[in-house]
């Protein structure tokens, strides 16, 4: 009977998932949810997106952070305000493009705080942006100004205005590049892993 209630515990701990400890090392990232590695993988085959560039992605929007919402405004400085939208999970995506997103992909029961249909969504805006902006799949600077600007004001140049957006973007790339590094050296131990692994 304890031993029953014990694995119900760890069930039930299972549900939350914990904040990487490390969001800087896609290693680390991946050994400590060895489930998120499999769905990214998904993703790639899917979309055509590489791994560490939807993951530098993420990183920039959320920093893994499951329910994470865009801070709120300041009324006078101090008094919290409204949010300046409805974005939310790991990958900050918009209620409306959320929509467009199951919709297109036929997922209508995915979650924007659940990893696998987070990350399924970069993947699938990046091959959007491939589509609709002429963006290379494996281009994570201008692919990060399209995810954050739109297709539509990436296509009339809303980004050369914003030195801040463009910087940030290079973030994203020198992000990229770090996890393509640092994955080279752990992606044929997390491919050898059981699926099950990633539950607890």
């Amino acid at each position: 009977m304890r031993g029953l209630l014990l694995l119900a515990l760890l069930l039930l701990g299972g549900c939350a998932t914990a904040t990487p400890d490390n969001v800087d090392n896609v290693c680390s990232i991946f050994e400590q949810h060895s489930s998120w590695y499999k769905k990214a993988a998904r993703s790639r085959d899917k979309w055509g997106s590489p791994i560490p560039v939807m993951m530098a992605i993420m990183h920039q929007e959320s920093r893994f952070v499951a329910r994470a919402k865009p801070p709120r405004k300041k009324i006078f400085g101090f008094i919290p305000g409204p949010r300046p939208s409805d974005s939310f999970g790991y990958s900050q995506a918009l209620g409306s493009t959320w929509k467009a997103y199951k919709r297109d992909a036929g997922r209508y029961g995915a979650d924007r705080d659940d990893f696998g249909d987070a990350i399924d969504f970069i993947g699938w805006y990046n091959y959007q942006s491939w589509k609709r902006s002429g963006i290379a799949r494996n281009d994570p600077y201008h692919l990060y100004l399209a995810y954050h600007e739109g297709h539509g004001g990436y296509n009339r140049g809303t980004y050369r205005s914003k030195a801040w957006l463009q910087k940030v973007a290079g973030k994203v790339s020198r992000k990229s590049q770090t996890y393509q590094q640092q994955l080279q050296s752990c992606e044929k131990s997390l491919q050898k892993k059981p699926w099950f692994f990633g539950w607890f």
